[in-house]
């Protein structure tokens, strides 16, 4: 019977008898042919290590127990001296093997000894690739969970960080971490984030982006309700306005809810640069987040339905680019567009040097092919080129994903109706935006319901002295942030 589902007495694994342990773990454990059993001999007692070879650093436990030989006292106190925790239950022992545990007992013990001695990561601290800026700190999470809580508890260095462990998965499992300051964050957004967690029922957790179809408040929605993030500052932003941080060992990804729509305008180089430069490109990144949306719709309404609306001065320019073109205008843009998407995938896959020649090669001899053939008009090789451009501005992957989603639907509703199409699919858009929620917190806070107070970081960014309040809609403990940042006076001797 598997470990875990016997009865009460059945779970344990020391019961008394050290020699049906060792049996009981070489069972349990016996399609693993990397498991290896250290036992010693001692004058009066017998004792045994537990580990898989390819999983901790060997060279590290044989230190140990070298110096577990020329310790003066008892094998139990010189346990005890060390940093281990103690498990008695079968499937948690065995949990803590594969997980890269060593597991110490011996015919004294009552409880197993578990500590770690695990090898260095396999990937070294870099800046993350997809979130590079230009000011501010050039460290990024890795694949070990250990080390990136190591990285937060650097840059937050507050007794209330609460980390809780969480094992997800029935066959594999996975080990997720729960972070938040414990005097700041909401109790029952924790409770929430909780409570979700727990319905998570799965054989093995693959990405954290299970995790974040699991907890989402609309899984069906376009837009992302939580944010992805590979920055330890950007995470230490977050859990200090009251937010909760969920990571996975194995994956460089911390998932960062409840947020809001505007948080993913918020670039870490905001913060790092003066106020009225970052407000500007701010708001650039609102005005890009419109083109990218619009843009290739309101071309393809205006060809197709509101000619008149074009200037006078360019509707002869137009109308040369477009006059020997096969294909109408959403036809046009289909291919266009689906192109551009081809390039970028391309470009992901393909190694470094490989995908900036395949970004050449595609906008330069592509573009210029599909022109001189006939097939696709000057003026869509500019909307596509721009709405391109202005797609990767947002600082966030997830919502620049959103927006070359939702373009595609608007493309075809301007097709079909014009700028009342336009129009019909912005209510669509505007009314699921109202409807969200992000762990219960509104999607569209301080807007809707409306708090003046922390609008000063959601178009614009204000001067960081006037930031003296936590956002209202996460119900922070403490709502005070800072209480004098700014209390020098000119004058003043």
């Amino acid at each position: 019977m598997p470990a875990g589902k016997n009865s009460s007495d059945e779970k344990l694994l020391l019961k008394g008898n050290f020699d049906s342990a060792v049996q009981t773990l070489k069972e349990e454990l016996i399609l693993c042919e990397d498991l290896r059993i250290r036992m010693i001999d001692m004058k009066d007692t017998k004792a045994v290590f537990f580990y898989l070879q390819n999983v901790i650093d060997e060279k590290k436990l044989n230190e140990f127990i070298i110096d577990f030989y020329q310790q003066d006292e008892s094998p139990e106190m010189y346990m005890k001296a060390i940093s281990s925790s103690e498990k008695n239950e079968l499937c948690d022992i065995i949990d803590a093997i594969l997980s890269g545990s060593v597991v110490y007992f011996s015919e004294l013990s009552e409880q197993a000894k578990l500590f770690t001695a695990g090898q260095n990561p396999l990937r070294s601290i870099t800046e993350p690739e997809s979130e590079s800026i230009v000011r501010g700190a050039h460290d990024g999470f890795v694949e070990s969970l250990d080390t990136n809580i190591q990285q937060i508890r650097y840059h937050v260095q507050d007794h209330n960080l609460a980390v809780h462990y969480v094992n997800i998965g029935e066959k594999a499992r996975s080990r997720v971490a729960l972070l938040y300051i414990e005097d700041i964050a909401d109790p029952e957004i924790v409770k929430e984030m909780k409570r979700r967690l727990s319905y998570l029922k799965i054989d093995s957790l693959l990405t954290p982006g299970i995790i974040e179809e699991a907890i989402e408040d609309n899984s069906f929605s376009l837009f992302p309700q939580v944010i992805n993030t590979e920055r330890p500052d950007k995470v230490k932003a977050n859990i200090m306005e009251g937010c909760v941080i969920l990571m996975m060992d194995g994956s460089p990804s911390a998932i960062i809810a409840p947020i809001t729509f505007f948080s993913f305008f918020q670039s870490p180089d905001d913060y790092s640069t003066r106020w009225v430069s970052a407000s500007v490109m701010r708001i650039l990144r609102f005005l890009a987040f419109s083109i990218a949306i619009t843009l290739p719709a309101f071309y393809i309404s205006l060809i197709a339905f509101h000619f008149e609306v074009i200037p006078n001065d360019l509707i002869v320019t137009m109308k040369n680019s477009i006059v020997n073109i096969p294909f109408p205008p959403l036809v046009e843009a289909m291919i266009m567009e689906i192109t551009i998407e081809l390039i970028r995938e391309a470009g992901v896959r393909l190694p470094k040097p490989i995908s900036q020649t395949i970004g050449i090669v595609g906008g330069l001899v592509i573009g210029d092919a599909v022109v001189q053939a006939g097939l696709i008009s000057n003026m869509m090789i500019i909307v596509v080129a721009v709405t391109a451009v202005s797609s990767f501005v947002l600082p966030s992957y997830e919502m620049s994903t959103t927006i070359r989603t939702i373009r595609f639907p608007l493309m075809f509703l301007a097709a079909s109706f014009g700028f009342i199409g336009i129009g019909f699919g912005f209510g669509l858009i505007l009314m699921n935006l109202c409807k969200l929620e992000s762990l219960g917190i509104p999607y569209l806070s301080p807007l809707s319901p409306f708090h003046f107070s922390d609008l000063k970081d959601a178009f614009i960014r204000l001067p960081s002295w006037l930031y003296k309040k936590r956002p209202v809609y996460l119900k922070p403990k403490a709502a005070t942030r800072l209480k004098n940042i700014r209390g020098w006076k000119k004058d003043e001797k």
